[in-house]
């Protein structure tokens, strides 16, 4: 078999089915997500309509958010029994290679140097990503929790947490849905389409392109060799328990914060078609005085003065307009007897012809007196309306 018809083993099956399920969750959290940081966009609308309207689309992003979670300790669970027992180089952790790589590719491209460096098992481009994506994570998990959870958030943080975890949250999906839709599908799918994770090998020609550090080593017969069976086992042993119960505490965790409150799920139930949403205001009422518990009116020549009865009443249905709202005052006997800007209120010795007494027997004003009170002010009047 010639070098050309050769394939490389790249990822293994369950590696195939974790990206799988990345790709479900992440999309489903684009899908559901982006609309709601952009409402009022008509595609938007639409998307939000199409899927059964703005509160299935929060419990469908909330699912996928627990799936991209769960999958993110799974993950956690497989890179430490990679690392701890069968102890495999950390191939994505970045070093001073990677930095040459990024200055020779970019060298190559622009026609300085006449060959591409040459990448190890996973290349600078592909390292961006992953730590990006597990830099969105991070964010993206602590900022959803706050919003998923604004109230426990506010017994710790200040309220100003909360819109600043939405702007963040917001922003970061639409950064990480460009990232993936402009660096990755470049460099997965436009450049050269990349089988990889869906057919697990990858050829001798994508090898040499992409890894052809690792290339030299496998034909070398370099490849780090898996330590023997019984140290796997040994090691796996302490590992696999230890790591099994931290696990399912994270999911515990996880799951803990999915139920911790439900005020973030909840929304307003819409209105009634039949409901009237707007009613303009009429004017408000001036104020009605009740009148004060006193003692039954009195016709005697004691009670009939203004520092008798007469302030009383005045006191009662006057003072609350005529007094606190500034023009006309009746709050005094000075101020009655000085009238106002149209002239007196009262004649004394004059009741039918006194304004006051004009007015009050038109009705329509706010504060009225009852027959009996005006035939009190009446006769007050008529007596020459005095003051003790």
């Amino acid at each position: 078999m010639s070098n050309q018809q050769k394939t490389y083993i790249r990822f293994s099956l369950a590696q195939r089915i974790e990206h799988f399920v990345l790709i479900l969750s992440f999309t489903t959290l684009a899908l559901t997500g982006i609309p709601q940081k952009f409402s009022q966009a008509g595609i938007s609308e639409f998307i939000i309509a199409a899927l059964g309207g703005i509160n299935t689309v929060r419990i469908i992003h909330r699912i996928a958010a627990t799936l991209f979670g769960l999958e993110a300790i799974y993950h956690v669970f497989v890179v430490g029994y990679k690392l701890i027992v069968l102890r495999l180089e950390a191939s994505m952790l970045p070093g001073i290679k990677d930095g040459k790589d990024v200055i020779d590719f970019f060298l190559y491209n622009i026609g300085v140097k006449k060959q591409a460096p040459k990448m190890p098992r996973y290349n600078f481009m592909e390292k961006m990503e992953y730590w990006a994506m597990i830099w969105g994570l991070v964010l993206m998990g602590l900022t959803g929790f706050m919003l998923w959870n604004p109230i426990a958030t506010t017994k710790i943080l200040p309220g100003v947490f909360i819109p600043t975890a939405k702007v963040a949250h917001g922003w970061e999906a639409v950064l990480a849905v460009l990232a993936i839709l402009i660096w990755h599908f470049y460099n997965v799918h436009i450049k050269h389409w990349n089988w990889a994770m869906f057919k697990g090998y990858m050829t001798h020609e994508q090898m040499e392109e992409e890894h052809g550090e690792e290339l030299e080593k496998i034909q070398a017969g370099e490849t780090r060799q898996l330590p023997p069976p019984e140290v796997i086992q040994k090691r796996a042993r302490i590992y696999v328990p230890v790591a099994a119960i931290v696990s399912l505490a994270l999911a515990a965790l996880l799951i803990r914060f999915l139920t911790f409150e439900e005020t973030a799920i909840e929304t307003i139930p819409p209105a009634e078609e039949n409901v009237t949403i707007f009613e303009p205001q009429t004017p408000t009422p001036l104020p009605t005085i009740q009148a004060a518990a006193t003692a039954a009116p009195d016709s005697s020549a004691a009670a009939n003065s203004w520092n008798g009865e007469i302030g009383i009443l005045f006191k009662n249905k006057c003072v609350t307009c005529h007094g606190t709202l500034g023009g006309l005052s009746l709050a005094s006997y000075a101020d009655i007897m000085k009238g106002g800007s149209s002239g007196a209120t009262i004649l004394p010795g004059d009741a039918a012809g006194s304004p006051l007494v004009v007015l009050q027997e038109a009705g329509g004003h706010p504060g009225t007196f009852s027959p009996e009170e005006l035939e009190i002010i009446k006769t007050w009047i008529a007596a020459g309306a005095p003051e003790k």
